[in-house]
């Protein structure tokens, strides 16, 4: 028996907002299905070897943690893959994350990177859909519970982190890498 209760999603957790287009029942359980799908079986779900980019992140509020790896070629993500534990929120938007960036170049990332902080963190005014995030868009009712906000957001700021810094992973040691304000720390 699957559902909401069994997932760590609350009956309600990801209505859409009151007037929006997945304020319908319909659509809101299509919604839900599809994040109970990639909390349960996330895809790109493994280490990366040989990634060019690693990033750590960490959400001390509810304990979801990651890591993120990003393979890039000729400015573009060629592959991407995460390893961690966390609610079913910040496993599914990771999940969905990783589909989303293969093979965009950096500054194509960067750009949906800020449309979906935008449509999680900005109240979405009046009916209009959220802009241009294509089937992201299953995570726009996480914007009406701000304590998941930061669970749907962890993976997209460790995002930010690899496309915004220049330097290639590198070899530190475990107690050095520190969270930094975000809750995201790099090697």
């Amino acid at each position: 028996m699957s559902g909401p209760a069994q997932s760590g999603l609350a009956p309600d957790e990801l209505q859409g907002r009151p007037g929006s287009a997945a304020a319908s029942a319909d659509i809101t359980s299509l919604y839900q299905d599809v994040i109970i799908d990639h909390a349960r079986k996330p895809r790109n779900f493994r280490e990366l070897k040989g990634a060019s980019h690693r990033v750590e992140a960490v959400n001390p509020l509810c304990g979801d943690q990651l890591t993120l790896y990003l393979q890039f070629a000729d400015g573009a993500i060629t592959d991407i893959a995460f390893e961690g534990n966390g609610c079913a929120i910040s496993q599914a938007s990771a999940s969905l994350m990783t589909m989303a960036m293969k093979g965009l170049q950096r500054d194509e990332a960067l750009a949906l990177f800020a449309r979906v902080h935008t449509m999680l963190t900005i109240e979405a005014q009046g009916d209009a859909p959220p802009a241009e995030v294509g089937k992201l868009v299953v995570l726009s009712g996480v914007g009406r519970y701000p304590t998941r906000v930061k669970c749907a957001t962890l993976a997209w700021q460790a995002l930010r982190s690899a496309l915004t810094d220049s330097t290639p992973e590198q070899s530190a040691p475990e107690d050095a890498r520190r969270p930094g304000p975000d809750g995201v720390r790099q090697p």
